[in-house]
């Protein structure tokens, strides 16, 4: 699904997803709002969590809403999830006031979602194979991982192991492996003050040379490069 540059939508609850830029596109920048629908429902099992947030979140046939600017009510809705952005966490009742605008927003998305939640939709299995196969790998992602070991967490062959793969994530387990090793070595290198190597064996990826080389092709820059940029700048201070 492709979202040009002021649109936005929905990923639902336990839904697979990934993003990335256009080739041509640059400077990308994606505004995300990750929570535990208890913020907004209450305690589970309350009469707001039945009423308005199990129908969607336990909904298959609802995966991803998509709203876009040239259509009106979406382009007013886009406007709210951006407003949502301008709360200040210094702001008095910062918690409360943002608790309100997610309500709202999900309040409309719940009207937009009305004409999916009334189809029976086809529940695609083999999403929660290829859960269990990437709930392994991020279990086990320091280790050295075969492809069976994989395949065996979804009672799966090898192949159908590398199918899965390739037709839910497009790329093969072993690619998916070291693209999350990958991300786990940046939220070290990120946070922490661990040496290179200790990080290189943290995350499975062997000796310090060979996690320079493969960082460096994937990220484009070295590790200590990076821990630099994100240790001193000002978005790592905030946290």
């Amino acid at each position: 699904m492709v979202f040009p540059a002021g649109s936005g939508g929905m990923v639902n609850s336990n839904v697979l997803h990934m993003t990335r830029p256009q080739a041509e596109a640059n400077g990308t920048v994606q505004l995300l709002h990750i929570f535990d629908t208890s913020f907004i429902g209450g305690e589970l099992g309350s009469r707001i969590e039945q009423k308005f947030i199990s129908p969607v979140i336990t909904a298959p046939q609802v995966e991803i809403i998509a709203l876009y600017p040239d259509n009106p009510i979406q382009a007013e809705l886009l406007n709210t999830i951006c407003e949502s952005f301008n709360l200040s966490e210094s702001d008095f009742g910062y918690e409360v006031k943002l608790r309100t605008a997610l309500s709202e927003i999900w309040l409309h998305l719940l009207t937009i979602s009305l004409p999916l939640l009334e189809k029976k939709g086809d529940y695609n299995k083999i999403n929660d194979k290829i859960k269990l196969m990437m709930i392994y790998i991020h279990d086990h992602y320091a280790e050295k991982i075969s492809i069976a070991e994989i395949a065996a967490a979804a009672f799966f062959s090898e192949r159908e192991c590398f199918r899965a793969f390739h037709d839910c994530l497009h790329m093969t387990p072993v690619e998916y492996i070291k693209n999350y090793r990958l991300q786990m070595a940046c939220n070290m290198l990120s946070k922490g003050r661990e040496s290179i190597t200790s990080i290189s064996h943290a995350c499975g990826l062997g000796s310090s040379s060979y996690f320079g080389k493969v960082f460096r092709e994937h990220v484009g820059c070295t590790p200590l490069e990076y821990r630099k940029k994100w240790q001193d700048s000002d978005i790592q201070r905030q946290k």
